[in-house]
């Protein structure tokens, strides 16, 4: 939407339901401070509250993206798509930082991105706080926006079996050998316990989200036996869970091998238990 139209927009009574407006700098008469300026001036004459999200994303996947679609970059349309990322990083820092929700979108699917979306501006009514469970491998880094963070990586590692090397924390097999260590069980009811002791303080301070993640090595064994552990439990006590497992989602985004090797696919669970 043009700036200039969102005044003319929220004039008069204010609406009786929640608006989305979409700006962003390929818009014709768009300006960092104009658009500050359109944010301060609903904020002080009109009874409309106004949220400002951005959504972010780092620039080697911003670069990856425009590589992969043989997009222009619109404020680069005759240079590399890595001057316009950087020339559109410097325009929009001043927003980014008058953000009330960042989002930063680079490890998201288009689909986890949308659940993201919504659970900030799309609550249910008297909806409880959710719960997303992850795994992730330390190789990797760790995951961006968690709130508790977990290490796996003294457990007994199916890796070295080779019968189980191929699977993930899924498998029962591969389940039952993480299980089998005698330091799981322990260690598992006590995060458990840890986390249905934070979960209704959390509730009651109004926080709607709590993100765990369970990391390990390699992100396929022991990470995910924790995190399918850990997200059932919570979800048979009837909190709302969802699971995200970082690395076997990544694989099974990318393309088969040229051995044939299939790429390791996801689950998605009905009810209270999903992705």
């Amino acid at each position: 939407m043009p700036l200039t139209r969102v005044p003319r927009l929220l004039n008069g009574p204010a609406p009786d339901h929640h608006m989305a407006l979409g700006i962003d700098s390929r818009n014709r008469d768009f300006s960092t401070y104009a658009l500050i300026d359109v944010i301060d001036r609903i904020g002080a004459v009109s009874d409309v509250p106004v949220q400002v999200l951005y959504v972010d994303c780092r620039a080697e996947v911003l670069l990856r993206r425009f590589s992969e679609t043989r997009r222009r970059h619109p404020l680069a349309p005759e240079e590399s798509p890595s001057i316009g990322i950087e020339r559109e990083f410097d325009l929009l820092r001043p927003i980014r930082a008058r953000a009330d929700v960042l989002i930063d979108s680079s490890d998201l699917s288009p689909h986890e991105l949308r659940d993201e979306v919504a659970r900030w501006f799309a609550p249910e009514s008297g909806r409880q706080l959710a719960v997303s469970v992850h795994s992730f491998s330390y190789k990797r880094g760790l995951p961006r926006g968690v709130d508790m963070v977990l290490d796996c990586r003294f457990l007994r590692n199916p890796y070295w079996e080779p019968a189980l090397r191929a699977l993930d924390g899924r498998a029962p097999e591969v389940a039952d050998h993480v299980r089998g260590d005698p330091r799981f069980a322990e260690f598992s009811d006590r995060v458990r316990d840890l986390v249905e002791l934070l979960l209704p303080a959390y509730a009651a301070e109004g926080k709607a989200y709590l993100s765990i993640a369970f990391g390990c090595t390699g992100g396929q064994h022991r990470s995910v036996t924790m995190a399918e552990t850990l997200a059932a439990a919570l979800a048979e006590s009837g909190w709302q869970v969802s699971i995200r497992h970082r690395e076997l989602d990544r694989r099974a985004s990318e393309p088969p091998s040229a051995t044939g090797t299939p790429a390791v696919t996801g689950r998605s669970s009905e009810g209270k238990l999903g992705r």
